[in-house]
């Protein structure tokens, strides 16, 4: 089981391993202070899960709140002058694709589920 708590603006990535096991991610919409930065988080969980079979990815959290590309540039990359991609709207095939390649596993395996705030228990 994994508790991911006081979800708001953020996601969370937790892949599903064919003997049971989770391996989870909580990307942060803004980097907090000594954690990794939203482009780190996928290359950080495709390292713990190494080369273990996958069954499933599930992706949840404020879907609208993110731009897929925030996985490759987080927000916090863009220097002065360079513009921040917004969403518009829920983009839950583009979420998909950055998941999926990000951790370089198919898509087929990423489910993306928009759910309130609040703490989130996935068993």
């Amino acid at each position: 089981m994994i508790t991911y708590p006081s979800v708001t603006s953020c996601l969370t990535v937790t892949v599903r391993l064919r003997d049971g096991g989770l391996v989870g991610a909580h990307a942060s919409l803004f980097q907090v202070p000594g954690e990794l930065r939203s482009d780190q988080i996928l290359a950080a969980l495709k390292g713990l899960v190494g080369h273990r079979p996958v069954t499933a990815i599930q992706v949840k959290g404020a879907v609208g709140a993110w731009h897929p590309s925030y996985f490759v540039k987080a927000i916090e990359s863009y220097g002065a002058g360079e513009e921040v991609p917004v969403p518009a709207g829920r983009d839950f095939d583009g979420l998909v694709q950055a998941v999926s390649q990000g951790l370089g596993l198919p898509s087929n395996l990423v489910t993306v589920e928009d759910v309130p705030d609040g703490d989130q228990i996935i068993d």
